[in-house]
């Protein structure tokens, strides 16, 4: 072979490695670009799925006490809204209102299994942290081992409020708003707490005699761990754990509205994570955690008796409902009211306006 022609191969293959090349460079530009414009299609869906509630009120969704001034008073404030921008005040308290009515309208099967899930998944936060508790007190003062344990609080509920199960805690503040709008009944929403709670409770205690079970035969965690972790929970006055419960109930109305404020899944996930782990880092009182932590130590541990479970159980859930409905879903309310009566003045202040400005149109027209 010719040296020339040696020399026209290398180059022939050096200028296909460099094409090659480009042509790999130009896949990954576009393949970019075209991920790029799905995700920002993926964004735009579930932003403008979040705003479908707000933007299609009908007439029934209201109840039949409001007049139609107020309701189109209440369509113009909730329609106020802009992607680029948080959601309005309005935009999410009639979001939440609009998903409580669905809520009531599910059949009392598809209630109870979805509260038997939220029982189970919540469990998993309190199957970590008794493993995490029972490995770190191997090295650390008890104290600080269920601080840093409490670390892990949040996982259970981020599976339960990112796959929409029915939590008790969470839905406290939700599902009373119809009520307080007079758009369902006050007997409707005791009869779907009870549903709630007995589903949220079971599931729990299902949890507790199979996970724990399964968690001590696994040499996770020990009885004296579920002991100790117990009466973490139960050593404090009644009226100590009712406060408690009160806040958590709050906080936990507080990620209610916070998750329906987020336009995004991550976003929902990092607001779950931060107020959750709060309430386990502070050591606050959550029935539906609470009941698995305690009925776990009745059936496994050594200082809990059958009355003590129960006696905590009803403080500790009235303590939450107080905290999710007065503190997030009635000042929630008044203020949502108040931004509705601002409104509906600066509306009458307008019509005025309007009629001058005719007049005015008119008057410029007129030939003398």
């Amino acid at each position: 072979m010719s040296k020339d022609s040696e020399h026209n191969d290398n180059n022939n293959s050096s200028n296909s490695s460099r094409s090659n090349t480009e042509n790999r460079e130009d896949e990954r530009s576009i393949a970019a670009k075209g991920n790029s414009a799905k995700d920002k299609v993926e964004g735009d869906t579930e932003a403008q799925s979040d705003s479908d509630t707000t933007e299609n009120l009908e007439d029934e969704d209201f109840s039949e006490d409001i007049s139609e001034e107020d309701k189109e008073t209440i369509k113009k404030v909730a329609n106020d809204d802009n992607f680029s921008q948080a959601k309005s005040y309005a935009s999410i308290l009639v979001e939440q209102v609009m998903d409580a009515r669905e809520t009531f309208e599910r059949s009392l099967g598809s209630l109870f299994t979805s509260a038997f899930t939220a029982g189970l998944e919540i469990g998993i936060s309190f199957f970590m942290i008794l493993s995490a508790f029972a490995l770190l007190s191997g090295v650390l003062p008890s104290h600080y081992a269920i601080v840093l344990a409490s670390l892990l609080y949040p996982i259970g509920f981020i599976i339960v409020v990112i796959g929409q199960s029915l939590l008790f805690t969470e839905q406290t503040s939700l599902l009373s708003l119809p009520v307080l709008n007079k758009i369902e009944p006050l007997h409707k929403l005791l009869r779907l707490w009870g549903i709630v709670i007995a589903g949220n409770v079971v599931g729990g205690c299902l949890f507790a005699a199979l996970m724990i079970g399964l968690g001590l035969n696994m040499q996770l965690f020990s009885v004296s761990d579920i002991d100790a972790y117990a009466e973490h929970i139960l050593g404090f006055r009644w009226w100590v754990i009712f406060g408690s419960a009160i806040l958590a109930g709050w906080m936990m109305g507080v990620t209610a509205w916070l998750v329906t404020s987020a336009r995004d899944t991550l976003s929902r996930i990092v607001l779950v994570t931060l107020i959750t782990g709060s309430i386990g880092f502070l050591g606050l009182h959550h029935s539906i955690v609470g009941n698995i932590e305690i009925f776990s130590a009745l059936l496994y541990g050594n200082t809990v008796s059958l009355a003590r479970y129960l006696l905590f159980l009803a403080v500790v859930l009235i303590g939450n409902t107080v905290g999710g409905v007065v503190f997030v879903a009635i000042l929630k309310n008044r203020t949502f009211l108040f931004e509705l009566a601002k409104v509906k003045e600066e509306t009458a202040k307008d019509k005025p306006n309007e009629g001058n400005n005719i007049n005015s149109r008119i008057n410029t027209r007129r030939p003398y």
